[in-house]
């Protein structure tokens, strides 16, 4: 049974992926920062008859409860064959513009958003090395895009403007390609990948099923030795291929 770690997988989007994994029979352990919370979400999974489940406490900004979760994960598994980075802040309360945003909501985006990422990567890599097709997915977004964001043509050019959010997804795109490329040799498939603008508590309930985010993400954990890697998709912003500029 191959087995898949998710980050912030207690609600939202990264609950609707890890019941899709689950459901083509993976084994999920579900990060959240709360235990509580992924207890809670797990058992939703299990009345559900979807039993291969178990929470993991796990604050990708503590760098002791990553260390914990890794400890729990390699004590039952050696392999990890699926990481996806789904945990993320937008970084505070609006006005998220460049000039108005408080310094400290950069901070704490950016150890979120890239930081975090990092941290769980590096910790959880030789779980992934192991395993004969190891993939990663480091969710994005579209307003991480420093082409789309810079184009007046661009049809959201004029209200997507998330300054702290917007900056340290592309701090997060540049590590994934930095992690691709450092991979490249190897049977590694690392990807960009953003689930659109989606109906959850992180866009006020607003936008389009979670059950077609959870899929996007899902189709590029999956991907075969073929598969792209180091590149940036998001089907929302281009249905024909699915890769947008960086």
């Amino acid at each position: 049974m191959k087995t898949a770690l998710i980050t912030g997988a207690n609600k939202g989007i990264g609950f609707e992926t890890a019941k899709q994994l689950l459901q083509k029979g993976f084994y999920v352990y579900m990060g959240s920062r709360q235990l509580q919370n992924g207890l809670a979400a797990a058992n939703k999974l299990k009345i559900e008859g979807l039993t291969a489940v178990e929470a993991v406490e796990l604050d990708v900004t503590d760098e002791d409860s990553v260390k914990a979760a890794y400890e729990q994960i390699s004590k039952k598994n050696r392999v990890l064959d699926v990481l996806i980075n789904n945990a993320g802040i937008n970084g505070g309360k609006p006005p998220y513009s460049a000039l108005e945003a408080d310094p400290k909501e950069f901070t704490a985006a950016f150890e979120t958003n890239v930081v975090g990422v990092a941290r769980v990567t590096s910790t959880f890599i030789d779980l992934l090395r192991s395993s004969g097709q190891p993939r990663i997915v480091n969710v994005s977004t579209s307003v991480g895009s420093l082409a789309l964001q810079s184009n007046p043509d661009w049809p959201a050019y004029d209200y997507a403007k998330y300054a702290v959010y917007a900056s340290s997804k592309a701090a997060l795109n540049m590590y994934t390609v930095q992690l691709a490329y450092e991979l490249r040799n190897s049977a590694f498939k690392i990807n960009a990948v953003c689930p659109g603008y989606t109906k959850t508590d992180f866009t006020g309930n607003s936008g389009g099923a979670v059950e077609e985010a959870g899929k996007r993400i899902v189709k590029y954990a999956l991907l075969g030795h073929d598969g792209p890697t180091g590149k940036f998709f998001s089907e929302e912003t281009n249905p024909a291929t699915g890769e947008i500029p960086w």
